[in-house]
């Protein structure tokens, strides 16, 4: 009687991990080598001192991965006549369990080193880069590390402050001299630049306005995807869109509820 043969088993072969979750440690220590990777190919590091500093795109991945979306919340103008200053406040939003895991706030002036004739719009944008790049750091801080890399947004470094000053020799002394009677020609001082006024910056949606757009993609007959679609494109949205997008998630989830089918956004 012949024995049969088993065929050789197969080894297991693990599917590929497409998003991690914060509270299981072997997978963010998978995903610290997986943002490493991105991060070297990319070129997402800013160098200061011999330190690699990680771009706001690479802390973006790294919530990416997890799930978790930024969420600018408001921008406010704090400038006054001396200076364009403006306030932004991001939140993180965890698209697993529809709650806010984050916050983040940050300023950005034009009396900082370097941004003396930066326009208006490249202030209020640094404001909103860096208070993604601190919403993310507040909670991702040990992955970045994890990979390799300073656990600071690259946004948040002072260059320039970097840069060591050289001290002034003083003048030497020297004895005084007779007053001459001949008019000194006075030097002209050049003028500095002028920056064109940069025009009004464009209407975003208010923060009312988007915590009502995320209460109601939390309704359970709104899909994930439709879910997702909304919030990476919640920050683009201006006063205008955001009421279009309301009144249209409110009519699909009226028309869902009633059996109809409609998409949410």
């Amino acid at each position: 009687m012949s024995q049969a043969v088993k065929a050789p088993k197969e080894p297991v072969r693990k599917p590929k991990v497409e998003s991690y979750d914060l509270s299981h440690s072997d997978e963010t220590l998978h995903l610290a080598t997986d943002l490493a990777k991105f991060i070297k190919e990319n070129k997402l590091t800013t160098n200061v001192q011999g330190k690699e500093f990680v771009n706001v795109e690479g802390w973006q991945y790294a919530g990416s991965r997890l799930g978790i979306v930024p969420v600018v919340e408001h921008v406010i103008n704090v400038s006054n006549e001396q200076e364009i200053k403006y306030q932004a406040k991001v939140i993180l939003f965890d698209l697993k369990s529809g709650q806010t895991v984050g916050a983040g706030f940050a300023v950005c002036s034009s009396k900082e080193q370097g941004k003396k004739f930066y326009q208006e719009f490249a202030i209020m944008s640094m404001a909103q880069t860096r208070a993604i790049g601190k919403a993310y750091r507040n909670i991702l801080a040990w992955i970045i590390r994890a990979a390799g890399y300073e656990p600071t947004p690259a946004e948040e470094m002072d260059y320039a402050g970097n840069v060591p000053t050289v001290a002034e020799t003083p003048a030497p002394v020297t004895a005084p001299q007779a007053a001459s009677t001949a008019p000194v020609a006075m030097k002209a001082v050049p003028a500095e630049p002028v920056v064109a006024a940069e025009s009004a910056a464009p209407a975003y949606a208010s923060a009312s306005q988007k915590e009502e757009i995320i209460r109601l993609l939390n309704h359970p007959v709104v899909t994930r995807a439709e879910k997702t679609k909304m919030l990476l494109n919640i920050n683009r949205l201006d006063e205008e869109r955001a009421t279009q997008a309301i009144a249209k998630l409110k009519k699909a989830i009226d028309d869902r509820e009633n059996g109809q089918t409609a998409a949410a956004a």
